[in-house]
């Protein structure tokens, strides 16, 4: 993990359904196929296996993991890959016997996957093994990867990573946060710019955050206007785009809690649709932070420019405290760790474009995570819509209530988000591993199949 977690860590342009179960294996993939490039082993490569553990052998199908690593091995990227091909990678690798490592065809049968839902690594529930052999079945190259959340890839081996400067304002926890703006005078906003600039220089910065905001509207607007079925079995039909022509007939200052929500099922409808998203710090969780910040222009007048610096830079200064301290990671922490973190960095991002202070915003930040404690990963059929997607849009809610309360005191409370953040971490621990992204338990075994 880097030094200092930076927004666009935290904010990856991609693909659905799952940051963990989709972005995370096609980065995986591909970090393996150069592997077996960059060692020689590329030419005498005669097949590939892929064996997954833990939640990613039980509901990787469902999350599109089969056509991830399909397409990450032939050289796509979850920020430049056609999501249209990709949806059909697995089928095509299928059809033709055959699939790709980067720019080589080798055979390919579905007993290349091996599925392990019951054994699980001591590193990460989501690991994955990946194989070379040659045309005598010895092995070439064999690594192992963990998708540990928000798209992130850790490996037994040491990956490559580039070098970064140290950020001037590094903090660890929000305590060391807050004391760090009350004694520099700068906000969070302001003290997370400088860090982000000294990391990636402010051209750069600036370019990337507009990037990242015009995703995650493009992706509202985009889910707003799509109508049919999600893919998957369960037939789960679209409703936000029938969700907005009914709300274009209000008053629209009425029923801006109800556009709240419709926004975040739009994001999470695409998502579903294994369309393009921002990871938002996960994809499960994707629609909270997008929802709320244009909610924030369209009903409190925040300017666009507001939205994708100053509230994204202080959502992600809060996602970096969930990251480095607890987890965002399903499979880790249940729902909790994804949809919980992401209400949290909403309710902060928005605390602070409505003129908080930071102890405000740092207690709309732990308000918005104290309601989502406990909170289980237990997707139907394995998909990333039910209750996923309904999650999101009432997590948007919260966080804009969490505000709400928040902005109503003076910053002053009892319970700190770094107490909270700790015990979303021993919640996480102590969860059973049946409601940690494996569908083994919940909603997932108690919905009644038609």
């Amino acid at each position: 993990m880097p030094d200092y977690i930076s927004a666009l860590d935290l904010f990856t342009i991609g693909i659905g359904p799952s940051s963990s179960h989709t972005v995370g294996p096609m980065r995986a993939a591909l970090l393996f196929a150069q592997a077996v490039r960059a060692e020689g082993h590329l030419g005498a490569t005669h097949t590939v296996t892929v064996t997954l553990f833990g939640s990613l052998g039980a509901t990787g199908p469902g999350h599109g993991t089969t056509n991830a690593i399909v397409a990450g091995l032939s050289g796509d990227s979850p920020e430049l890959c056609n999501p249209e091909q990709v949806l059909a990678a697995w089928d095509t690798a299928i059809l033709n016997n055959s699939w790709k490592v980067l720019d080589k065809e080798i055979a390919f049968n579905e007993s290349n996957f091996s599925f392990q839902p019951l054994i699980r690594l001591e590193k990460h529930s989501n690991a994955m093994k990946f194989r070379a052999l040659d045309v005598d079945g010895n092995v070439l190259l064999e690594q192992v990867y963990y998708s540990v959340g928000g798209g992130f890839v850790e490996a037994d081996h040491q990956l490559a990573r580039t070098a970064r400067p140290a950020a001037p304002h590094s903090f660890i926890n929000a305590e060391h946060l807050l004391g760090m703006c009350d004694e520099s005078g700068l906000t969070i906003a302001e003290l997370a710019y400088q860090n982000e600039v000294s990391l990636h220089g402010e051209e750069l910065l600036n370019q990337s955050l507009s990037a990242i905001w015009l995703a995650m509207e493009n992706c509202i607007e985009q889910g707003l206007k799509s109508k049919g079925v999600l893919p998957g079995y369960l037939q789960v039909t679209r409703r936000a785009a029938d969700m907005a022509e009914r709300l274009a007939k209000f008053d629209q200052n009425e029923v801006s809690n109800e556009w709240l929500q419709a926004y975040a099922i739009a994001v999470n409808e695409q998502n579903a649709s294994g369309m393009r998203v921002v990871t938002a710090p996960t994809n499960g969780a994707a629609g909270i932070i997008p929802a709320v910040g244009y909610y924030a222009m369209k009903f409190k007048g925040v300017s666009r420019e507001v939205v994708q610096r100053d509230y994204l830079l202080v959502a992600a200064a809060v996602g970096s405290l969930y990251k480095r301290n607890a987890s965002i990671s399903g499979a880790e922490a249940g729902c909790q760790g994804e949809v919980g973190s992401a209400c949290s960095m909403a309710a902060a991002g928005l605390a602070a474009v409505l003129g908080g202070t930071s102890q405000q915003i740092e207690n709309a930040a732990e308000i918005a995570m104290e309601h989502n404690l406990g909170l289980t990963c237990d997707p139907v059929g394995g998909f990333v819509q039910m209750p996923c997607i309904e999650r999101n849009a009432i997590a948007a809610g919260t966080a804009v209530s969490a505000v709400r309360l928040a902005m109503l005191g003076d910053g002053s409370h009892k319970i700190s988000l770094d107490t909270v953040i700790e015990t979303m971490r021993q919640t996480g621990i102590d969860m059973s591993s049946k409601y940690k992204e494996t569908s083994l338990g919940g909603l997932a075994v108690n919905v009644v199949e038609c």
